[in-house]
């Protein structure tokens, strides 16, 4: 039998949904155990591994050519549902981060590596029995390393990472001092794109919202003066550039409140490196610093400064 019917049957035995058990899910389990098609699975190995080696091992492994833009799919679709079944495990690290990686749990790399032996059905039955108290486990540590945020009054949780710190801080830090008494309409997450979406409320201020549309990171909205803050959490792409204005300004190009572009960054180094690169008539804020601004408004804010 070859290699992804062997993969596939392996699926199918676990109680993956029929979905997880396609040619792309078969042949992801196959690269996360570092298998060709020639070796053992006794073999079988749980390194770490991006996505990206995902890629270029199944190219060169079997020959099978997923692109580079794949990588969403291949997340979504297999990656997603194997940590969700506690077969894999990630490492902790933002998942746009370019150390992100997955490996096979070591209760998985155990069955697995018993497949074909007289002890596989032993092993399985043993790992079916367990296998909700996997689940809880690794959901359990996921659940560790996540970062509570409440927002609107409600209890979110931010994946980890350093943008999701500094959306944190955003929130956390920002609108308290600069748009008290704001309510949040849209806040994405590294791992779940809209995490906040107030979708009526962004529509009735004169929003038009399309499937293409890349929101800010952040908006809020300060109803007693009817503004509307753009916030992009910048840690290694994405600030208030002349090009990001213009796509924000096409999206609400109905929209009458007043609008605030905002940068947020961690720490002025990185502000630093994307300050030849900012749009004039914007904001910044630095997380390190909470309680200042930067103003790119030229002599909006000139004056003397007024002794304590």
């Amino acid at each position: 039998m070859a290699k992804i019917e062997e993969s596939k049957k392996i699926l199918a035995e676990i109680g993956m949904p029929t979905r997880q058990q396609s040619d792309l899910c078969s042949y992801v389990l196959l690269a996360l155990l570092k298998l060709d098609e020639y070796e053992s699975w006794k073999n079988s190995s749980n390194e770490w591994i991006r996505i990206h080696d995902i890629i270029i091992y199944l190219r060169e492994a079997y020959g099978v050519i997923y692109a580079e833009n794949s990588r969403e799919t291949i997340r979504k679709q297999a990656l997603h549902h194997f940590r969700n079944a506690a077969l894999i495990e990630d490492n902790g690290k933002s998942t746009n981060s370019p150390n992100y990686r997955y490996r096979i749990t070591s209760e998985t790399l155990e069955l697995l590596a018993s497949f074909g032996t007289e002890l596989w059905n032993e092993n399985m039955k043993s790992f079916k029995n367990h296998h909700s108290t996997l689940i809880d486990i690794y959901a359990s540590k996921k659940r560790m390393i996540m970062q509570s945020v409440t927002i609107n009054g409600r209890d979110f949780e931010f994946s980890p990472g350093k943008h999701n710190e500094l959306q944190k801080a955003i929130i956390e830090e920002f609108a308290p001092r600069f748009a008290p008494g704001s309510e949040c309409l849209y806040v994405g997450d590294t791992t779940e794109k809209d995490l906040v979406k107030n979708t009526e409320k962004l529509k009735s201020l004169g929003f038009t919202i399309t499937l293409h549309d890349k929101m800010p990171d952040i908006v809020l909205y300060l109803a007693e003066k009817e503004w509307l803050y753009f916030i992009e959490s910048v840690t290694s792409v994405g600030p208030m550039e002349p090009k990001r204005i213009k796509e924000i300004d096409e999206m609400t190009t109905d929209v009458k409140a007043g609008k605030i572009f905002v940068t947020a960054f961690i720490d002025f180094k990185t502000f630093k490196k994307f300050s030849d690169t900012l749009a004039w008539e914007t904001e910044v804020w630095i997380s390190e610093m909470p309680d200042h601004m930067i103003h790119l408004n030229g002599d909006k804010f000139l004056g003397p400064h007024k002794l304590r």
